[in-house]
């Protein structure tokens, strides 16, 4: 593989950083870890850590990407390699372990990038998550639903679903799955996936901490705070009643409901895009290297 330079961080620059990257995700996920602490769940909250598998402390931990020399460091973690300048990554024995790995989620994201959002979907796949169940067997059962479990079945059957994203369809209820106008697949993925959907530019959290150690973890910390700010509205749009919890509902059972989904999903793809953009651009700099 080609020889990396790496640009030497003074000290002062990268301990500053790493600072700010605690100091900001404690501002984020402070209250998630009491909760947790004192042995309470929370529904919107949990799933940035249940779901998607990269512990707080893993998230908390700063690491400056490839090619990065941080002055005077030593014994940094097991990825890296001291040089006489301070430590870096270890990029001839990560990178090849990692080559497919990033050649597949370069062309996921590439490919979801190259097609226009669709915004129809009105997030109808929490509702086919509890299509035909009662209270007592939905997910999140220890939260009431805004609708009877009839008016829920309703509203699916009236609306339909349209959804694109393999994750999401996996959870639906078996009746729910014929309902669905796509059927999509875990191998069909990077054909299927599209940036107006909320679990795709939820999962740009997912591909960044998988990169991790390889991109800045500045990077990782703007895709779980925008994954933070979609979960909100994924659960606001369900047919779920979290306003206790400070997620009022977005009723996309109604017209009004459903043209500000719409609007929050197309401000999400514009934020996700310079964030795909930029793990695009990662994943190419890394391959280049192999």
């Amino acid at each position: 593989m080609a020889q990396v330079l790496g640009t030497v961080v003074p000290a002062g620059v990268w301990r500053a950083r790493r600072e700010a990257h605690r100091a900001r995700l404690e501002g984020m996920i402070g209250g998630y870890l009491a909760l947790r602490r004192a042995g309470r769940s929370h529904p919107v909250e949990d799933f940035l850590f249940t779901y998607y598998g990269h512990r707080p402390g893993r998230l908390l931990t700063w690491h400056p990407g490839a090619g990065v020399v941080l002055e005077g460091a030593r014994d940094f973690g097991q990825a890296y390699r001291d040089t006489p300048e301070g430590t870096t990554l270890d990029l001839e024995a990560l990178l090849p372990k990692r080559a497919k790995s990033l050649a597949w989620t370069r062309d996921l994201l590439a490919a979801t990038a190259s097609r226009q959002p669709h915004l129809g979907c009105f997030g109808m796949h929490e509702w086919a998550m509890v299509y035909r169940l009662g209270q007592e067997e939905v997910r999140h059962a220890a939260w009431p639903l805004r609708l009877p479990p009839g008016e829920v079945a309703a509203v699916v059957e009236q609306r339909g679903v349209r959804c694109s994203h393999f994750d999401a369809f996996r959870f639906f209820t078996p009746p729910a799955r014929p309902l669905n106008v796509l059927q999509p697949t875990r191998e069909g993925q990077r054909d299927q996936e599209q940036p107006g959907c909320l679990h795709a530019n939820m999962d740009l959290y997912k591909w960044a901490y998988k990169l991790s150690p390889l991109i800045p973890a500045e990077l990782v910390v703007d895709c779980f705070a925008l994954a933070r700010e979609i979960r909100s509205v994924d659960m606001r749009a369900s047919p779920y009643d979290m306003a206790a919890l400070g997620h009022p509902p977005i009723r996309v059972e109604t017209a009004e409901g459903r043209a500000e989904y719409a609007a929050r999903q197309r401000d999400f793809a514009a934020r996700a895009e310079p964030l795909r953009a930029a793990l695009v651009g990662h994943c190419d700099r890394l391959l280049s290297l192999l």
